[in-house]
């Protein structure tokens, strides 16, 4: 019986010195299309919450990021 690896990403929310957050908002999701949907939703909410950045994260490896979540 083989098993199958499936792989997740995840936000990593971060402050202005790119800190970890800690939030119940870092949540895993099975592709990064439905972490890139949920971002392109929540970006707002979590600048409104104090986060300056995001990283995506594919298990331990950056996708890509930081991205600021500022408009400057």
């Amino acid at each position: 019986m083989s098993e199958e690896f499936t792989e997740t990403y995840r936000w990593r929310l971060e402050d202005e010195a790119g800190q970890p957050l800690a939030s119940e908002h870092s949540v895993p999701f099975p592709t990064q299309t439905d972490a890139e949907a949920w971002f392109t939703e929540s970006w707002q909410d979590l600048a409104d919450a104090g986060v300056a950045q995001v990283s995506l994260l594919r298990e331990a490896e950056v996708v890509y990021g930081p991205m600021p979540l500022s408009a400057g």
